[in-house]
């Protein structure tokens, strides 16, 4: 709310209804008669359950709802009127991911459903993108142009003709919407996300048949050794793994574990460890295989202790004789004499156990690097046994449809633009994310009709031609099914929190909607609404007394063991590969002579891939290693910004062979000189006022690179070089014979 609002909201008094501020109708607020239902006691709170959506770890949280004003929209008039309005965020203390604690994304979530630029009312776009030129236009029209299309497309033949682009997130939002595509007949939906986990999930699908991330047994290990993985940070379930974290580190009574990272660039995780390695980027696979080999030589255990996972690994059986200690130097950097003492000590101090995940996948030699990871766990008998990694049992029925890549959909679209005639966008922005090569703006902008559910105006829905706005979490039923965290089945579920503040709608219910509305009738039909549909899956799961419904909505979920009816068959029989995986070298895109040095973006511990850019808590959060804040920043090496002549706060040129950014320059001890890196999060073109036009984007200069076996982004795989082109205070130096406002000479390498 902006001061101007403030000062109006804090005028009205009673039941007054009209505020005029000095006759200007610009200052005219409405009061608006309250709804039947607020019948809270002013003071005092009442506790709801309702599940995080910032990230797909499907935390359980409660909000703390008191009677409260709120500026609303009604029939396109904003105004003021009293509600029950959620305060506060916490974690729910029985549900098992949480555990009672919220990270601080989580904690910032509140901030989505009270944002001053969220999107109120239904909107069609009239200008060209990026003119913000809309008009509102009611939900019956607005679902209207929307049956229409899909109507026209079906009375063409043409179904194929519909796809949906939809970001992470594992729940019943997800399933309907692949049931509607099903059943009408349009291409699987596409799922984007930048550092997602499609390799780790194909490695446990042919290590163990479990196509899921994995879950860590933290609180019971001894011993873990942690290759790229931000755990206690960004990646996977961090709330989930903090918990654990401090149960293993303080948790029993004479036994501390002992946490080992390994990396190129210190992580958060990395700098909470008892030891840090660095490593050379993309060398992870040779150095878990080097540290099997000592295992195995020392005749700790045998290479069939591994079973199949060891099987799907070049010259297992035979003791890996290519992955000697010094060989394995001559890879990673890593000395002999380390390498052979982190073997002895993962072994011996069991139980013990690795995890893979984040840059050390994102490379074109990711998968052979989770297949090692997978195989050494295998070997030291740390496959679902105490401390070690264990797979969350998941409903049957959940199984998502596999659709098509990113990058192929967008090639697809650019040859042949009549491929895609109605694109739906859901909880995913490409257009910032993905590498530029991949064209995806040139290709989701040439579409002829465009719906976007969001609630906020970002680089991909300002491409939409009609804005049909979601609900907020609080305001709306949410699940989510979590693929980790947790050693026992858990679902996430719980109606609204708050009725609704604006004139948006569920965008699930609204896909429900269009479907009843549709000449030829989906086959066969689908839920009359999301909550039935809720309600019908729920309600088949065990509790101890009562209403099932009733009682998974008062928790936030369901947790237990699952029945075996109700659970997913697992293990899932995978093919093999008709040959081991062999290690190979990873490759860079860009010359190592033109473009000396590795690139590596990060998620952000606050923005994550910028998709929480928008909220101000977590602009205004300090980095925890840096200090930083709404800003960019490039980490250079101290040896490295020495032999450039960069000093701290210096505006850097970072240059690939893919497009050019520049950031101020932050000297970070905790990088390898051959290597910079960069958090997301920053660089937007749109997405409100807290995020448009502050800092870069680190995917601007991303290779179109993918991992060779799922097509996942390679993401770390990208050279670059360095110019020092300003000062601190952003004053320009002289380069390439362009006199600019500083003169002086511009170091490059």
């Amino acid at each position: 709310m902006d001061r101007r609002n403030f000062i109006k909201l804090t005028a009205i008094t009673g039941t007054s209804g009209v505020l005029a501020s000095c006759g200007s109708p610009e200052n005219v607020l409405i009061r608006f008669v309250p709804d039947e239902n607020v019948d809270l006691i002013p003071g005092q709170a009442e506790f709801r359950t309702s599940v995080c959506p910032l990230c797909d770890s499907g935390c359980g949280l409660t909000a703390r709802v008191m009677q409260a004003d709120a500026e609303v929209v009604r029939d396109g008039q904003l105004g003021v009127m009293r509600v029950e309005a959620a305060k506060k965020l916490d974690g729910t203390p029985e549900h098992p991911i949480s555990q009672g604690r919220l990270c601080a994304r989580g904690q910032a979530a509140i901030q989505v459903t009270y944002h001053p630029d969220r999107i109120t009312q239904p909107l069609r776009r009239t200008g060209a993108p990026g003119e913000y030129q809309y008009e509102a236009v009611s939900w019956d029209n607005a679902i209207a142009q929307v049956t229409a299309q899909l109507n026209g497309l079906a009375a063409a033949g043409n179904q194929a003709a519909v796809a949906f682009l939809v970001g992470a997130g594992r729940g019943h939002r997800r399933l309907l919407i692949d049931q509607f595509l099903a059943r009408f007949g349009g291409r699987p939906a596409v799922e984007f996300q930048l550092f997602g986990d499609d390799v780790v999930r194909r490695a446990n699908a042919l290590s163990f048949g479990r196509a899921q991330r994995p879950t860590l047994d933290l609180a019971r290990a001894h011993y873990v050794l942690s290759l790229g993985s931000d755990a206690l940070g960004t990646w996977n379930s961090p709330v989930a793994h903090s918990v654990a974290y401090g149960a293993m580190r303080q948790g029993r009574a004479g036994i501390r574990g002992t946490w080992v990272q390994a990396e190129a660039r210190m992580s958060q995780t990395g700098a909470n460890a008892d030891e840090w390695v660095a490593l050379r980027p993309g060398t992870e696979g040779a150095f878990a295989l080097g540290i099997a080999h000592v295992i195995m030589a020392n005749g700790a255990r045998a290479a069939s202790d591994a079973g199949p996972a060891g099987a799907l690994i070049a010259g297992w059986a035979e003791g890996l004789p290519e992955f000697t200690p010094e060989a394995v130097e001559g890879m990673t950097g890593v000395p002999a004499e380390r390498l052979e003492r982190l073997a002895r000590e993962f072994a011996q101090r069991a139980p013990s156990v690795t995890v893979i995940a984040g840059p050390a996948l994102a490379q074109t030699n990711g998968l052979f690097a989770a297949l090692a990871v997978n195989a050494l766990n295998a070997l030291v008998g740390a496959v679902e046994q105490p401390g070690g990694v264990f797979f969350t049992p998941q409903l049957a029925g959940t199984t998502l449809a596999a659709g098509s890549r990113l990058e192929v959909l967008a090639a697809e679209m650019q040859a042949n633009p009549a491929t895609v005639q109605a694109l739906f966008l859901d909880g995913t922005n490409p257009v910032h994310t993905a590498p530029s090569g991949w064209q995806v703006r040139e290709a989701i902008a040439q579409v002829p009709f465009i719906i976007s559910f969001s609630s906020f105006l970002d680089e991909t829905s300002e491409l939409a031609h009609l804005i049909l706005p979601d609900h907020s979490f609080l305001e709306s039923w949410v699940d989510a099914l979590p693929e980790s965290g947790s050693l026992e089945a858990v679902a996430s579920v719980a109606g609204p929190a708050m009725r609704p503040l604006h004139d948006t709608r569920a965008a699930t219910d609204v896909l429900l909607q269009v479907a009843s509305a549709l000449q030829q009738p989906l086959d066969p039909p689908l839920p009359a609404s999301f909550e039935d549909m809720l309600e019908a899956r729920y309600s088949s799961l065990p509790v101890e007394a009562g209403n099932p419904w009733l009682t998974i909505q008062r928790q936030g979920g369901w947790w237990g063991a699952l029945p075996e009816s109700a659970q997913a068959p697992s293990p899932v029989p995978v093919e093999p590969p008709e040959e081991p995986y062999a290690y190979a070298a990873p490759v860079f895109d860009g010359n190592d002579t033109q473009y000396p040095y590795h690139f590596l973006p990060y998620p952000s511990q606050a923005l994550l891939d910028g998709s929480l850019a928008h909220l101000p808590w977590l602009q205004e959060m300090p980095d925890p290693l840096t200090s930083a804040m709404w800003s960019s920043w490039v980490e250079i090496n101290p040896r490295t910004a020495e032999e450039l002549s960069i000093a701290e706060g210096d505006i850097v040129e970072v240059a690939s062979e893919h497009g050019t950014i520049q950031v101020p320059a932050l000297i970070f001890p905790g990088i390898a000189p051959d290597m910079v890196a960069m958090p997301m999060g920053q660089g937007h073109t749109s997405y409100t006022r807290y995020a448009r036009g502050r800092g870069a984007n680190a995917a601007t200069v991303l290779a179109p690179v993918t991992e060779g076996d799922t097509g996942a982004p390679a993401w770390a795989a990208t050279r670059v070089r360095l110019t020092r082109v300003g000062d601190p205070d952003g004053r320009l130096i002289m380069m390439a014979g362009n006199l600019l406002e500083h003169p002086g000479e511009a170091t490059t390498r």
